[in-house]
């Protein structure tokens, strides 16, 4: 399961192996407004916000109610274990069966596929980034064994850790909880937002143009 937000369309205009991962993923979900407008000029309505970070939190919790187990890997390790903490205090129950950083090298890769199937967890979450997260589960999704869900969910470790805070709910409503990101980090998401989302409408006029 993957998330397609403004940011994720630029990269994959440029990334063909990206793109490639996306077209072939069993789920592919719009991820924020600029993915909506996009859709208008496509013909396509979108009825709902499909964000990884309101859905990610929903399957942990579907997860405690049908007794599956869950794996975190991304982040920081401090992050992670107070991802964990606040998950359980938030499904008491909920069996949260493993946890690793992201910053691991490819030669430790085999380790944490085997750590990974060690847990038999059912629902793996990745957190490490667009496109790495996406091209990291394509390349190894072959070899997990109990794992029936991937879930790539970027920053979704960061947010369920506390370490960013949410926007407010009508921020979120009006679809411009992007502001909200930007003034929390704007030294690494100015050129993100200010430049990439003019650059994400001019893919869409150019891809709705030479559509028609």
């Amino acid at each position: 399961m993957f998330f397609v937000n403004a940011h994720c369309f630029n990269i994959a205009q440029k990334d063909q192996q990206y793109t490639d991962i996306l077209n072939s993923a069993d789920l592919v979900y719009n991820d924020g407004s600029g993915i909506k407008i996009g859709s208008w000029f496509a013909g396509v309505k979108m009825l709902d916000n499909l964000n990884g970070t309101d859905l990610i939190p929903k399957l942990i919790s579907l997860c405690k109610r049908t007794d599956k187990k869950v794996f975190l890997l991304g982040t920081l390790d401090e992050r992670l274990e107070k991802a964990k903490e606040n998950i359980k205090a938030n499904n008491p129950g909920v069996k949260i069966v493993g946890t690793n950083n992201g910053f691991f090298t490819s030669d430790e890769e085999d380790d944490i596929i085997q750590k990974i199937n060690n847990s038999n967890a059912d629902m793996l979450i990745v957190g490490m980034g667009v496109p790495y997260q996406e091209k990291w589960v394509d390349s190894v999704k072959s070899k997990f064994d109990s794992v029936k869900l991937v879930v790539a969910g970027g920053a979704v470790i960061d947010f369920m850790s506390g370490s960013f805070k949410r926007a407010p709910k009508w921020m979120q409503k009006l679809g411009i909880e992007w502001i909200y990101r930007l003034l929390q980090e704007p030294g690494r998401l100015m050129k993100r937002y200010m430049l990439g989302n003019f650059t994400y409408l001019w893919h869409v006029l150019r891809l709705s143009f030479n559509r028609k």
